[in-house]
């Protein structure tokens, strides 16, 4: 399908793939489109829905400046997946129940990181000097990790709200992994850090903003080159707790199934990013805030909810798009509206054939607070194609 619409409120046009826009996120996008330094326009998804100062599901392509706020605090936030030589036959109830049971024993979710004898070291070395230089520059920011300052014995863990591991089965009966997480407390207090910093001088150059959120830095100014620095070294760090969770994952399958063997079809992409990349004739910074990169041929994963289909894609290299596509479903409820209208037996229903939690603690991730996954995939047969469908069998909630 093509763009639904394109809003031409702001200083550049915002060009939309969905005819469902709420009004705040709608007021989101105006907003963005009046920055002086944005490329070309906005592109929103059809996934998108209102965020902190940014909308989630954007492409913001910007010259010569970046908005902290709009990468925002889960840096490197995305999702990994990979297909198995395992069939649905090699499945019963039992053994799922097993393999969820093994997951949460070995995955650390919510809060939990791994004990000091269960630390990934070896996983973490590699960031412990940059990360040395850079706190070396910013001694605030050791006071700003506070209880997240244990960031070695965090890779390898899922952290909380809509961070998820699955199993899952393909439209061929195969057997999927797939997950989803980022930067962790790290990622957290350094996404807080800036944005601070950056509010700080937009109040210091005097320079009015539609939202205080939009707060950006400029390149040249004082914070710009260590921002891009951290931001680098958090994205790095969610692909290696990706990477370290799936390695925990499989050995999970392992102990309580036959031996099996991971194809080449493994994917690991960020949906919560920036990096500098060349569109329409410039090289510009690109922050996609709920989008995955989709140039031609690109693997990404779009998913469902804990009860829905998911998607493995390949991009079509749609330049409008900046090459991207949508992260997932996307809310069309907050939490708290979800754990007000539905309740524990309607999360059962809606997760039946699941082996996952289905108790009050998750109810915020219930299927109905998500949009309808089929619906955005149709807005979008223009920016990528599907490879894969997947359906969960178990699903372990952060």
């Amino acid at each position: 399908m093509p763009i639904k619409q394109v809003i031409t409120d702001g200083e550049k046009p915002v060009k939309v793939w969905t005819d469902a826009l709420d009004p705040r996120s709608r007021e989101q996008l105006v907003n963005l489109s009046k920055l002086p330094f944005i490329h070309r326009h906005v592109a929103a998804m059809p996934d998108v829905h209102a965020g902190i100062g940014a909308t989630i599901g954007s492409v913001i392509a910007t010259d010569k400046a970046i908005i902290p706020a709009a990468v925002g605090v889960d840096i490197g936030c995305g999702m990994a997946a990979a297909r198995t030589t395992l069939s649905a036959e090699q499945l019963d109830e039992l053994v799922l129940k097993k393999v969820f049971d093994q997951i949460s024993r070995d995955v650390p979710v919510g809060r939990a990181q791994h004990k000091d004898e269960r630390a990934l070291s070896e996983a973490a070395k590699p960031f412990a000097a940059p990360l040395a230089a850079m706190t070396e520059r910013h001694p605030q920011l050791l006071k700003a990790f506070g209880r997240f300052s244990n960031w070695v014995n965090q890779i390898g863990t899922l952290g909380g709200g809509n961070h998820f591991i699955e199993v899952c089965l393909d439209e061929s009966g195969r057997v999927w992994v797939m997950l989803h997480s980022g930067s962790r407390g790290i990622g957290n207090a350094i996404g807080h850090y800036f944005i601070e910093l950056a509010r700080r001088d937009m109040e210091r150059w005097m320079i009015q903003l539609p939202d205080r959120d939009l707060a950006y830095l400029p390149e040249g100014t004082e914070h710009f080159d260590d921002y891009v620095a951290a931001v680098a070294w958090a994205q790095a760090y969610a692909r290696e707790n990706r990477a370290q969770m799936m390695r925990l994952v499989l050995a999970a399958l392992a102990r309580h199934l036959q031996v099996f063997a991971v194809t080449e079809e493994a994917v690991n992409c960020h949906h919560n990013y920036v990096e500098r990349e060349h569109h329409h004739g410039a090289n510009v910074w690109v922050t996609r805030k709920g989008a995955i990169r989709a140039r031609a041929g690109d693997l990404g994963i779009i998913p469902g909810s804990m009860g829905a289909r998911s998607y493995i894609v390949r991009g079509k290299g749609n330049p409008e798009s900046f090459c991207s596509c949508a992260h997932g479903a996307g809310r069309r409820m907050s939490r708290t509206a979800a754990e007000k209208q539905f309740t524990p037996a309607d999360l059962a229903e809606q997760t039946q054939g699941v082996i996952c939690r289905k108790d009050k603690g998750v109810l915020d991730e219930i299927p109905g607070a998500y949009k309808d996954i089929d619906a955005v995939m149709a807005n979008q047969t223009d920016l990528v194609e599907v490879v894969h469908t997947l359906k969960q069998v178990v699903c372990v909630k952060g």
